[in-house]
């Protein structure tokens, strides 16, 4: 996302967990000037502080969150142990929109607020079970973000929850549909296409409703 953002003309702040290297750092320094980088994990709310103090005074365009894990997917939810539940349940629904609520005041009048969220999140769309507590996180995510949106209706701001569709990474496994080729840069212009668009949608990477 932050190398099609740097396409288009665009200056990116991204975030990497802990002090090794990633594709993010080549990245900055192929588009030098463009993209920047700083430290986060998500969950440790102190770092959140700092950055949040560090980037203090600037305008955020757009403030995109992007985080996930997950457990043993074919574990039901009777099975699922406290601590791993609290794990995915933080990562993926809580701390995403800690980050939202600590971040959003640099974020301009009329600028755009997303999340990644996953098809996954859909109740509607539930037809195949697996990956439950994944699933609730998600739904959890969708709720908290409406929640958070409805908050602002008086503002001029877009709320976009994306579903990237069933990507090949780490998370996704080998077995996805789609490369990151495929899904990232179309999503990017999705979310390019909400920004002056206030109130909040649930799309997937090709820019269709997703059912709630």
């Amino acid at each position: 996302m932050a190398v099609e953002f740097a396409k288009k003309g665009w200056n990116v702040i991204g975030t990497v967990r802990g002090n090794h290297r990633t594709l993010l750092h080549d990245l900055a320094e192929e588009y030098e000037g463009q993209i920047e980088i700083e430290k986060l994990d998500v969950n440790d709310y102190e770092q959140l502080a700092s950055l949040h103090q560090k980037i203090s005074g600037r305008t955020l365009d757009m403030l995109f969150v992007n985080s996930g894990t997950t457990n043993n997917e074919q574990t039901p939810i009777g099975k699922v142990s406290k601590e791993a539940f609290v794990e995915v349940m933080i990562t993926n629904a809580l701390s995403p929109m800690h980050v939202i609520e600590t971040l959003q005041d640099l974020v301009s009048p009329d600028g755009l607020i997303g999340v990644m969220s996953s098809g996954q999140g859909s109740i509607t769309n539930n037809n195949t079970a697996l990956r439950e507590v994944y699933r609730g996180s998600k739904a959890a995510l969708n709720m908290f973000m409406r929640s958070f949106a409805v908050r602002q209706s008086e503002t001029k701001r877009a709320f976009v929850l994306m579903a990237p569709g069933w990507v090949r990474t780490e998370l996704g496994g080998p077995d996805a549909h789609l490369t990151i080729k495929e899904s990232v840069p179309n999503l990017v212009n999705v979310l390019l296409d909400q920004k002056d668009k206030p109130g909040i949608a649930y799309l997937d990477y090709l820019g269709r409703s997703v059912p709630w």
